[in-house]
């Protein structure tokens, strides 16, 4: 059951007392001295408010919160949020299987997106009873009706239409556009869906749109509900009956140091929606994902080693890019903050803050300003908890590290670390 609970004034939950670090009360370097780094740490309260602002937001419509799971799957975090009454949006039979080990009941509250589901998937989901398959070929549709057939199972599904809405993100998340592998032509779905119709296996129960992730300009938003509500009316008239309008997720978050009001952002969110949907009654379906769980999250990593080469200054810390790929693959900035909190004298230097890992790409900031530190101490990365665990690999054979979840002042981990044996537990030697 969904609870009240107030935002914090603080966009992120880590602060300092006492001069170190602390997330909701919990000292990180004790963290550091029980689990060991690297370590991710979470907010729950954090977690919990963040999915107040949308059910406050969207109180006045019907509406279904279906966080994305791919944004960090972890099964404390996504029973946490099941217990408050959110819905899932998944891209994977494994994602789909997460659901269901955190919280069986919320299986009927999951859509299920991605433009390559295989049968097992798909079967896996007929049998579970989702809300809703989000269909992103005519090749997909042929594919889910077949297999409902052959379960006997109706299929209810969206086509995922692509309604060529520029959205102002990185290019490998943008997804609103027809150069995009993503989506239907918003302007063949109708023909779409009168093919579909011809089947008494498939039930059209509604429309699905999603544009990009980390969107902070929400006209977007408004731009692609508006065309989604336009085809809505046309289905109508065709005579199938939606129920639901999946809007997608994507709304982004400020990663640096500029001010940030969270609740202010998602009324705004909000309101751009309502603008785009006008008068459409429609369930409303939304996919929040990195705006729930980024800033809740966050990375802590020892410094192993400090070095010069030239002019150049270089802080090694014992986390790499296998643990957090961000700063590599998207340049994304990340702020970085000493554990111990220095001294307003304390000298500052310009340094890469780079990993272990054999790859001149493994760094988690370039040219950075901050307090000088030295080897031993604890720097914490954070906004790291939307897609910082769920991208974690073995890449260098290296582990992946262990999470923790800060709960009502008591800390619990969720992920232990993975241990060489958990490494090579897959492999097989003849």
């Amino acid at each position: 059951m969904s609870r009240k609970i107030a935002p914090a004034p603080s966009p992120r939950p880590f602060a300092y007392s006492n001069r170190t670090l602390h997330c909701d009360g919990a000292d990180l370097s004790a963290l550091a001295d029980e689990h060991g780094t690297p370590l991710y740490v979470y907010s729950a309260q954090q977690i919990s408010e963040r999915f107040e602002l949308f059910e406050d937001a969207f109180r006045g419509r019907p509406h279904t919160i279906c966080y994305a799971v791919k944004a960090n799957s972890s099964l404390a975090i996504l029973r946490l949020l099941a217990e408050q009454g959110a819905g899932f949006d998944i891209v994977s039979g494994g994602e789909l299987e997460r659901v269901r080990k955190a919280n069986k009941g919320a299986l009927r509250k999951v859509v299920f997106s991605g433009v390559g589901k295989q049968v097992w998937e798909i079967d896996a989901a007929l049998k579970a009873n989702i809300l809703l398959f989000n269909v992103e070929s005519e090749a997909e549709l042929h594919l889910l009706a077949a297999r409902a057939e052959a379960l006997g199972i109706r299929a209810r599904f969206a086509l995922r239409v692509n309604p060529d809405v520029f959205a102002d993100t990185h290019p490998y998340i943008s997804t609103g556009l027809s150069e995009h592998k993503f989506g239907i032509d918003i302007k063949q779905a109708r023909a779409i869906y009168r093919k579909a119709a011809k089947s008494k296996w498939l039930d059209a129960a509604g429309v699905s749109v999603h544009i990009g992730s980390q969107i902070r300009k929400v006209d977007s938003f408004a731009a692609a509900a508006a065309r989604v509500t336009a085809l809505i009316a046309d289905l109508r008239k065709d005579g199938h009956e939606i129920r639901y309008i999946d809007a997608g997720g994507g709304l982004g978050i400020d990663y640096g140091t500029t001010a940030f009001n969270p609740a202010q952002q998602v009324q705004k969110y909000a309101a751009a929606l309502s603008k785009g949907l006008a008068a459409e009654t429609a369930h409303l379906i939304i996919e929040p994902g990195r705006f729930i769980v980024a800033q809740a999250g966050a990375l802590l990593t020892r410094v192993l080693f400090v070095k010069k080469n030239g002019s150049k200054t270089f802080i090694i810390t014992d986390a790499g890019m296998n643990d957090l790929i961000r700063p590599s693959l998207y340049h994304a900035h990340h702020e970085i903050l000493p554990v111990k909190q220095p001294r307003s004298a304390a000298p500052s230097i310009t340094a890469d803050i780079v990993g272990p890992v054999c790859e001149s790409g493994d760094f988690f900031a370039r040219d950075r300003v901050l307090a000088a530190v030295k080897p031993g101490d604890l720097v914490l990365i954070l906004d790291a908890g939307a897609y910082g665990m769920s991208l974690t690999s073995n890449y260098n054979s290296r582990p992946r590290p262990a999470e923790v979840l800060v709960e009502d002042a008591k800390v619990k981990l969720i992920r232990r670390r993975e241990t060489m044996r958990d490494l090579l537990a897959p492999e097989v030697l003849d």
